[in-house]
């Protein structure tokens, strides 16, 4: 009689979850905290604690500090492009709603704490190429999302750039607001910046 296959232990499946449960605690940990402290005070044992992990546990699933913050920064990307996927139905009908939701994407702890990384990348040279890399493609998801809720037809000359112009003018607004809540003149701009899409893209 061969022998039985015992199959698969029986507490694989809990530790699998234990894991992507851990892990997914340091990286929004590391969100918080970029968004708080900045680059210079988030360090690997404070992003540990704030996540309520060993600093081994930690290591294990980010070896490097480079390693945390770069995977931090690809899950806000990972956020960033769901929530804009989610925002309104696409078309004309839709786009101030558009304008609106892509704004405020670029408000809050999320830009914040990818801003911190930028900031840090510009002078860690270990960090630089692979933060480049990552939002050089979350650039072109944004844009590409972007021009599908808006319903653009980038091939009319011009479209390209005022969607991307759009963008641009977003995170400027994302910066602004690091400072002050101007709200009242970032609705004015969303306003105009409706009209101008519907102008260009019809």
């Amino acid at each position: 009689m061969g022998a039985v296959n015992p199959g698969p232990a029986r507490g694989a499946a809990p530790q699998q979850d234990r894991s992507r449960a851990t892990r997914r605690r340091l990286l929004e940990a590391a969100v918080a905290c970029l968004a708080e402290y900045g680059w210079a005070g988030s360090t690997v044992s404070v992003v540990a604690e704030r996540a309520g992990v060993s600093r081994g546990a930690a290591q294990h699933h980010f070896p490097t500090r480079e390693d945390l913050f770069t995977a931090a920064v690809e899950y806000v990307a990972e956020e960033r492009s769901s929530a804009l996927r989610a925002l309104v139905p696409a078309g004309p009908a839709h786009r101030r709603e558009a304008v609106e939701g892509i704004v405020d994407l670029f408000i809050g702890p999320l830009f914040r704490a990818a801003l911190h990384l930028w900031v840090a990348a510009s002078d860690e040279d270990q960090l630089r190429p692979r933060v480049t890399e990552l939002e050089s493609r979350v650039g072109r998801e944004s844009h590409r999302i972007a021009v599908e809720l808006l319903g653009a037809d980038e091939s009319v000359p011009g479209v390209r750039e005022t969607v991307q112009g759009l963008l641009d003018m977003a995170r400027g607004l994302g910066l602004a607001t690091l400072l002050t809540d101007d709200r009242a003149r970032r609705d004015r701009v969303v306003a105009q910046w409706s009209l101008i899409l519907d102008r260009v893209l019809g």
